[in-house]
Formats: C-alpha cells, structure tokens, sequence
C-alpha cells in the first residue's frame, strides 16, 4: 500500500458511525433515566462523552502528524495548533470521566486511595498535556515520552485502585469492573511496551542526527502556519494503529461510560 486515502476514508466513517452511537446512547439513557441520585453523574458523563466524541471525530476527518507537520488535508484546521488544542480539551474530558467514575465508586466504598487517585487522574493528565504540547511546538519527543508516561502511569494506578474496589462490589459491579481493569491492563501494556518505547527511540534518532530544535515562540508560529500535505503511506504508518484505536474503541470506552452503575456495597473508610 503506497497511498493512505482509504485509512483516512476509514477513520471519517467511524467519527460518522460514533456520532451516530453517541446520540442513540444518549436518547436511551433519557428514555431510562435512572433515579434521581444518579442521573446528575451520568448527565455530565454525557457532556464529557460529546467532548470527547466530537474532539476525535474533527481528528479523523483532519488527522495531523503533530512532529512533522503532515496534514491529510491543505487548511489551517488541520494545523497543528488547531489539532492539539481539540485534542487537549478532548483528552481532558475523557480523563474527566474517569476521574467522576472512580470517585463516585470511591465515595460509595470509602475506599480512600481510590478518592485520592480520583482527584489526582485530572492534574496528572494535565501536565501530560503540557509535555505534548511542548514536545509538538518545539519539535523534541522527549516531551512525548515524558506525556505518554504519565498517561501509562495513571492508568496503572486507576487498575490497582480497581482491583482494591473488587472485595466491596456486588456480583453486577464486578462485570463492569472485570471489563475496565481488562482495558486498563490493556492500555497499560501498550504505552509501556510500544507507546513510550516508539517515542523514546524517535528522540534518541533525533539526538543522534543532531536535529535542531524550535524554541516555543518559533513553535508556536511554526505549528499554527506549516503543515505539509501529504497521503504517503510511508509518512502515516507509524500512526496508524494508535490513531485507529483512539479513534474507534477509545470512543466507545467513553460513550460506555456514561451508562456504568456500580452498585457498590457501603464499607467503612479505608486505607
């Protein structure tokens, strides 16, 4: 395959069909509404799911390869700056419904280390925005090691308070348990087995062929008026499954996760 129109074409399809999921979703849980107490949760699960679905949907239809500035399509929508400030205000969103999600869990449990993480998941997905943005605007991929770490970490940690809810969850609450420690467990596995390793290996190339780097305020002007056009398969390869996959199932994630109810049993405070 030397050209990749198709693969774009694919991702345009998927943002069409999660649209489409996300409004069905969204018009059964009005039909279902739950009770009273969590209906104002999922309410705002649903504010972060929209966010989430069309900040990646506007990515698909105007995919960027941030680093090199290689666009799909020739407009300053597909920038880099536009690109990565929908990405920051999406990927801020669906860490947000992680964070509702394990605090309402914790709240339920009193399971303390699940409270402190849930207040920490947001901050900490926060300063990896900040590393991506530096890595993007000045061109180092150390700047992405350092945000994919963090993202990594937050999720092994969002795993480990999961598995220490498991003992207080009814037999209902342990079948979405199962299936988010699966995907944390997953996720994990991925950043620190390719994620990480690809973007440490493309800063020690750079470092290796000498590479200049923009300071910020060149990158700024460089990221927001340089983007070249390209549907070379050799220029996209290396996105394509991290791209695919966020695109498709990390979607699907958060549209699902306006519809999760654990019922938790109560338990004292822990440690």
């Amino acid at each position: 395959m030397t050209d990749a129109t198709d693969w774009w074409h694919l991702l345009c399809v998927i943002a069409g069909l999660n649209l489409v999921a996300w409004t069905v979703s969204t018009a059964w849980l009005h039909r279902n509404r739950p009770d009273g107490t969590t209906w104002p949760h999922q309410r705002l699960q649903l504010l972060l799911s929209a966010l989430y679905v069309l900040g990646c949907g506007y990515r698909s239809f105007l995919p960027v390869f941030d680093v090199p500035r290689v666009v799909m399509v020739d407009s300053f929508a597909s920038s880099v700056l536009v690109g990565r400030a929908v990405a920051t205000l999406a990927e801020l969103s669906f860490a947000a419904q992680w964070a509702l999600l394990l605090r309402g869990a914790a709240l339920a449990t009193g399971h303390r280390r699940s409270l402190w993480m849930s207040h920490a998941i947001v901050p900490l997905i926060a300063l990896a925005e900040v590393n991506s943005w530096y890595a993007v605007l000045t061109t180092r991929n150390i700047g992405h090691v350092v945000e994919e770490t963090l993202w990594g970490t937050v999720a092994l940690l969002s795993v480990l308070c999961l598995l220490g809810l498991w003992p207080r969850a009814t037999g209902r609450a342990r079948r979405w348990l199962a299936l988010a420690i699966a995907a944390g467990a997953a996720y994990t596995a991925y950043m620190f087995l390719v994620d990480v390793p690809m973007y440490w290996h493309r800063w020690l190339a750079d470092q290796a062929a000498g590479r200049p780097y923009a300071t910020l305020a060149a990158g700024i002007a460089d990221a927001g008026s340089r983007w070249t056009v390209s549907h070379d398969w050799a220029h996209w390869r290396s996105e394509v499954v991290w791209m695919t996959l966020y695109f498709s199932v990390a979607v699907w994630i958060s549209i699902g996760l306006a519809h999760v109810r654990l019922p938790l049993r109560g338990h004292a405070p822990a440690p």
